[in-house]
């Protein structure tokens, strides 16, 4: 008797047609979940995935409600004078239906594997959707979606449940290969059984080792993974969804500043609880209120074409300032403006995409593409010059950046600073009218750090636009700005320039953020005198002393070491203990009498090896001075 082999060509055919449907659906599906933030989301996906855990005579039987003669789609199809059921299109369906979930997961888990930022900074370059889901998303989640087909397919292959209730078994028109073992065993003939077995799983099981084989070959692979790697390894792998201001503690502060004017510089800035009133001159109006989980972003400020730091602790909502801005968030309530152009405006309903706001983002794990050159980095947000301007475009960029030569390098070939360059690069080849700068140095040693640093100046030097420069590093933020925006959970606490703000602190929380480590509860006893309680002294002081005084202060640096105690705020004092870095020396220091232990300290003084070297072996009581107009006075 001559084998049949129709089961096989039926199941390839259906399998493979399946396969086709359930590749579109399930990325289409997939991409459109990881989007949508509607309410039953939950449901959807129940219903979506159901096929994999219901039996499939429980499918098979609702597919032959929907596409049977008294079904919905079957009516319909009737009024063309076509019919479903056991017909080789119900293998096809009922193949596409149970393989589905299985395509639909796979999809939506290698999207959400890739990192966010990737898809951000495209956005931020200017592409569109679609563009960012054509050469981003689905060039990163290919190898798992690859995965997924595969799978997908060696499912179709196996299914006969819901494929028997729906096509039925008709030799030679919808009899596939479960349904020939199933019938040749009731029939008695094990023979016949045991080589379709031997079929089908010869066909899974080659199935499985490609996706076996693909897995461990990109494993394997030098190539970059869609995951994005480390800036200081090209191998360790790293997701960039740190959002600043997540975790900090609800604000208690209400007000915010006015607009920032280098040349005029007032305590009184400190305090206003006035928001920002949009002024008609180039430059970035900003007006920001967002709730968070633990605190509320209450930001304004109005700046000029001028790099403007903004210092904070990690939490205090830094990021997530630049991210309004830059239309990857959107606030509560406010506006955003650059250069008279509104980009955000709650009350008229203005919130521009993106792509539209020619807004140029370092992020700070840098969100180079892993998939593309260097060049084709530079040139992702080029996508509407001719190939020719491009080519130029990134020429320009890489002699810039000190690449040249390296345009055919992929990012997990560069070395951290590399990386940097090509990112700064590829934020400002297109001119934005803001730069957005989010901790560029973070990832970086401090040689590199240095030399990086240096570059972005003259870089920044050249740029004509509207540059933010966050960091918590105050040193790196006083190098790079001029003027400074101090964020402590959520809300401005100081709006001014460096020096004021370094010089003049008003307040405990600015003091601290900007570096100063001796704090001490002060009250006024005079009109030039406060009474510092902790440390069992009084002070004479040169600055005006505020009503609501609550601190006094000084920097580490700025105390010094005198020889006798013949002058105001001299007092004796002794070592508690010490600690040392290649170049400093902190002493922790008690005031008017011995410490009883290394804790029992009022002060610590900073001081140069060389005089650490020339003062330590002198005989104690040692003598402190804190001079008068280095003493600073701080508000509640």
């Amino acid at each position: 008797m001559e084998f049949d082999l129709s089961p096989l060509w039926i199941s390839l055919k259906a399998s493979a047609i399946a396969t086709c449907f359930t590749f579109f659906l399930g990325i289409a599906a997939a991409r459109w979940m990881l989007s949508t933030r509607i309410r039953g989301k939950a449901l959807i996906e129940g219903i979506f995935i159901s096929p994999l855990v219901l039996p499939p005579t429980v499918v098979g039987f609702l597919l032959l409600l929907l596409f049977g003669r008294n079904g919905a789609i079957g009516q319909l199809l009737l009024k063309f004078d076509l019919t479903i059921i056991f017909t080789w299109q119900a293998a096809v369906i009922t193949a596409t239906v149970v393989s589905f979930p299985l395509m639909y997961k796979t999809a939506l888990g290698a999207f959400e594997q890739i990192d966010a930022n990737l898809i951000n900074a495209a956005r931020t370059l200017g592409a569109s959707e679609w563009t960012v889901f054509l050469r981003i998303m689905l060039p990163l989640a290919w190898p798992g979606i690859l995965a997924g087909t595969i799978l997908a397919f060696a499912r179709a292959l196996g299914e006969f449940g819901a494929t028997l209730m729906l096509a039925g078994n008709i030799p030679g028109e919808t009899q596939t290969i479960p349904m020939a073992i199933y019938f040749a065993v009731e029939a008695g003939d094990m023979r016949q059984a045991a080589i379709w077995v031997l079929i089908i799983l010869s066909l899974a099981l080659s199935v499985l080792t490609a996706v076996n084989y693909w897995t461990d070959l990109q494993r394997r692979s030098p190539k970059p993974n869609p995951n994005y790697s480390n800036p200081n390894s090209a191998t360790n792998l790293v997701r960039g969804d740190r959002r600043d201001g997540q975790d900090a503690h609800p604000t208690n502060y209400v007000g915010l500043p006015y607009k920032l004017q280098s040349n005029l510089v007032t305590a009184a800035r400190y305090n206003t609880t006035k928001l920002p009133q949009e002024q008609s001159h180039s430059g970035l109006f900003a007006n920001i209120f967002k709730p968070l989980s633990g605190f509320t972003l209450n930001v304004g400020f109005d700046i000029g074409q001028e790099v403007l730091g903004i210092l904070g602790a990690s939490g205090s909502g830094k990021s997530m300032t630049l991210r309004c801005i830059a239309g990857l968030e959107t606030p509560t309530s406010g506006k955003i403006a650059v250069n008279g152009k509104v980009l955000f405006d709650s009350a008229e309903g203005i919130n521009l995409p993106s792509k539209d706001r020619r807004i140029g983002f370092l992020f700070q794990n840098y969100a180079l593409f892993p998939h593309l050159t260097v060049a084709e980095n530079i040139a992702f947000g080029l996508q509407h010059l001719s190939a020719s301007e491009q080519q130029l475009r990134v020429k320009e960029q890489l002699i810039s950046v000190q690449m040249s030569g390296l345009e055919s390098r992929y990012p997990h070939e560069l070395s951290g600073g590399q990386q940097q360059r090509v990112a700064l690069a590829r934020a400002i080849v297109n001119s934005p009218d803001l730069l957005l700068l989010d901790e560029p140095f973070s990832a970086l040693d401090t040689h590199l750090r240095s030399q990086l640093e240096r570059e972005l100046m003259q870089t920044l030097a050249n740029y004509r636009g509207i540059t933010l420069f966050v960091s918590h590093n105050l040193e790196e933020v006083y190098r790079v700005c001029e003027n400074l925006l101090v964020l402590a959970d959520g809300s401005a606490i100081a709006f001014d320039t460096k020096e004021h703000i370094f010089d003049r602190p008003r307040n405990f929380t600015v003091a601290q953020l900007t570096g100063c480590k001796n704090f001490c509860a002060a009250k006024q006893v005079a009109e030039t005198i406060v009474e510092a309680i902790d440390w069992g002294c009084t002070l004479t002081v040169v600055e005006p002393i505020p009503k609501s005084l609550v601190f006094v202060g000084i920097r580490a640096h700025q105390v010094s070491f005198v020889s006798g105690c013949d002058r105001e705020n001299t007092f004796a004092c002794w070592i508690a203990s010490t600690v040392e870095t290649p170049h400093r020396v902190t002493l922790y220091l008690k005031l008017h009498s011995p410490p009883h232990d290394s804790q029992d300290y009022h002060l610590q003084a900073e001081v140069f090896k060389e005089k650490w070297r020339a003062i330590k072996d002198n005989p104690f009581p040692w003598y402190v001075h804190l001079e008068p107009i280095r003493l600073i006075l701080m508000e509640a």
